[in-house]
This record gives structure tokens, C-alpha cells and sequence, in this order.
């Protein structure tokens, strides 16, 4: 028994090599990540040198001095890295050689698990901290829901991704502001919905929101017990200053008319309704559900805003999309990218093919963030790996 448990334990370690990129079957560190990481920390030292010689220019001191604060957290962590790895790499020394007391294979085991989550913690702060930065990801953002495939369930599923994502907007403590919205024929649910949510890193949390949404259940209408399958559409766009995004008046076309459907007293008494196209590029955006022409003409400009910086994000981006198909997709607003399954309590996100049985805890805003979270990391360490390689 007890050589056969020596046996295993050994075995179980073998498979890991002694080099430091090869220790962890699951590894996230590349070689060509590592060699990144090498020049990175031999950067640093060579920085700090130089500094505490005086060897930087007066001129180029504070460049130097912030380069260096930028290189420390990054060459910490790699630091830390390679000591556990080389604490895994002496660990297997260690049961590799003559037969080992039972209680000493136990600690070792032990250690073992030990170094292997802290080797994954720091791998994933590293992944975070090299990352490229979307300069977007600090923004507010402009939602929009849109009711799709399924007419009546489609517009009830849209009013409750929209309280979803307001209930996740409620615990973030950020600001829920209804820009427009339309209810379907029957009042019961969202044809479309706009909304500005603003606080920090709002569009960094929310961004891979935007796709399409699936979602199967039985209507209250379906009187057999049939599941139906509607769809709707999620668009998140960062919301830009006015610094960003510099509009000029003689590019805009603004149409004036008498708002219609659900409103109030105002309702087709006075032209309120402003309809805003951006001559340059198309874009179209109409807005009533203020009283006041001026309050739909700030609104919608607002809107026009986004829609602009989006747009001229995804040309920046899109050399980049057509040469790497990204496994996180491209938030294309016609990419069927989750289904919520009201039988089997299961939302899939397909991107990432994450199943999560927790349907309710998702829906109420409390759950949303162990969907967003791997596809944080995941998008993180695709970004990263694609730098290194890249480098």
C-alpha cells in the first residue's frame, strides 16, 4: 500500500517538467509570455539602475520614474512566479528520489496544492496586469434593448433583461437614466429600450453584453406546455465625452414632429419629437419621450454620440477581428452569444461554452457577474497570449 501510494504520488508530479513555462499542465504563461516577461523584469532592473546612478537625463526623469512604477507590480508578480514554479520544480525532486515516509508524501502533497492555486492566483493578476487596456473600459454606456424573434415573449423578455441588468446597475451603485423606450402593442412588455448607465467602468463590466440573447420557456399564453424560442438584441456602446466625440453642427440633420404612441398629454400636441441624422455617417437616432424638444434633442444627441465612438472603434478594430478570429467574438449585434433555458434553469453563454444551472440568481442581477467574470478573464488571456505572440 504504501509503495504503491508513493507509486502514485510521483507519477502524479512526473508529467510536470522542470521548466518554468511547462510546470503547470493548465499553465496560462506561454514561453513566448515568458520571454515578455523576462525583457519585462530585465527592463526594470536595468531602469532602476540607471535611476539610482543618476543616469536619466533632468528631462526624461519623470518619464523613467513612471515607466519604472509601471514595471514594478508586473515584475513582482513574475517574481513571485518563477519562485513557485521553482518550488513546484523542487518538489518533485524531492518524491523522485529514494522511497518516502507516508506522513512525508502527505505534507508534500499538500505543499503541492498549495503551490498550485497560488501559481494560478498570480498568473491571473499577471494576465490583468499586462493585458492591453481598452481606453474605452472607464466609460459610462449607452444600453439598448431590442425585442427580436418571438413577438410577445420576445417584448416580455426584453423587459426583463432590462431589469436584470438595472438590479446589476443598482448593486454596482451606478446611475439607471431610461433615455427612451417603447412598449410592444399589447403594453405588457419592451419593444426597445435605451438607457444611460454612468459610473466607473461601466462599459469594462458590460461590454460583452452586446449580441444577440436567446431565451426558451413555456409563454403564459401556450396553453400545451410547448417551449418557445424567442430572441432579443443587447447593444452596449461606451459613452464618450465631448472631448471624444466632436460633432459639428453643419453634419447634422434634425427633424422636428409631433410624438406618438404612449406619453401623456403632450402626445401629438406639439412637434417635441426630434429625429437626429449624422450627415457623415449615416447614423439616425430619434427620440420623444421628453415633453420638452430641447430635453429629446440633448438625449438624442447623447445617443448619436456613442453610436459615433462605436463605430469608429470597430474600424479601428476590425484589421485586427479579420485577421484573428477571437474565441470571445465580436460583439457583433446579429451573434446569437447566450440562451437562458427557463426548464432547465441554464444559461449558456456560447462564446466561452459556460453553462451555469442558477437561471434566477442571473436574471436578478445578483448572479450576472459569474457570467461576466470568465468572460473577462478569458478575453484577458486570449489578448495577452495574442501580444506575446505578436512581440
Amino acid at each position: 500500500m504504501f509503495l504503491s501510494y508513493t507509486l502514485l504520488a510521483r507519477q502524479s508530479l512526473r508529467k510536470y517538467s522542470t521548466k518554468a513555462s511547462s510546470l503547470l499542465p493548465s499553465t496560462r504563461i506561454t514561453p513566448s509570455l515568458e520571454k515578455k516577461l523576462v525583457r519585462i523584469s530585465q527592463q526594470h532592473d536595468t531602469l532602476l539602475s540607471q535611476l539610482s546612478n543618476n543616469e536619466i537625463e533632468s528631462s526624461a526623469l519623470a518619464t523613467a520614474s513612471k515607466r519604472l512604477s509601471d514595471l514594478t507590480a508586473t515584475k513582482s508578480l513574475f517574481d513571485d512566479w518563477q519562485k513557485c514554479t521553482h518550488d513546484l520544480s523542487d518538489l518533485q525532486d524531492l518524491l523522485a528520489g529514494p522511497d518516502q515516509e507516508e506522513d512525508m508524501l502527505e505534507l508534500a502533497k499538500e505543499e503541492y496544492n498549495d503551490i498550485i492555486t497560488n501559481i494560478q492566483g498570480i498568473e491571473k493578476d499577471l494576465i490583468a496586469e499586462l493585458a492591453p487596456k481598452d481606453a474605452a473600459d472607464d466609460a459610462s454606456a449607452i444600453l439598448e434593448i431590442r425585442s427580436g424573434a418571438g413577438g410577445d415573449e420576445a417584448s416580455l423578455f426584453s423587459t426583463d433583461m432590462a431589469r436584470m441588468y438595472e438590479r446589476f446597475a443598482q448593486l454596482k451603485r451606478w446611475k439607471w437614466e431610461v433615455l427612451a423606450k417603447s412598449d410592444d402593442v399589447g403594453g405588457r412588455g419592451l419593444k426597445d429600450i435605451t438607457v444611460n448607465i454612468s459610473g466607473r467602468n461601466v462599459f469594462g463590466v458590460l461590454k460583452y453584453e452586446s449580441g444577440v440573447h436567446r431565451v426558451q420557456r413555456v409563454p403564459a399564453t401556450e396553453s400545451q406546455g410547448r417551449i418557445h424560442t424567442s430572441t432579443i438584441t443587447v447593444a452596449m456602446m461606451p459613452q464618450p465625452t465631448e472631448v471624444d466625440v466632436q460633432i459639428k453642427e453643419s453634419d447634422l440633420k434634425i427633424d422636428l414632429y409631433r410624438a406618438s404612441g404612449a406619453g401623456g398629454q403632450h402626445v401629438n400636441t406639439t412637434d417635441s419629437a426630434v429625429r437626429m441624422t449624422h450627415i457623415p455617417t449615416g447614423l439616425v437616432v430619434a427620440m420623444q419621450d421628453e415633453r420638452s424638444q430641447h430635453k429629446n434633442k440633448a438625449k438624442a444627441l447623447k445617443v448619436l454620440r456613442a453610436k459615433i465612438y462605436e463605430r469608429e472603434r470597430e474600424l479601428a478594430q476590425s484589421a485586427r477581428r479579420d485577421s484573428r478570429n477571437q474565441q470571445i467574438g465580436t460583439g457583433d449585434r446579429s451573434e446569437k452569444i447566450r440562451t437562458y433555458n427557463y426548464p432547465q434553469n441554464r444559461v449558456t453563454d456560447h462564446r466561452i461554452n459556460l453553462t451555469l444551472f442558477e437561471l434566477e440568481p442571473i436574471l436578478s442581477g445578483e448572479g450576472l457577474m459569474n457570467i461576466i467574470g470568465p468572460l473577462q478573464e478569458h478575453y484577458l488571456t486570449q489578448s495577452l497570449l495574442e501580444d506575446a505572440d505578436d512581440a
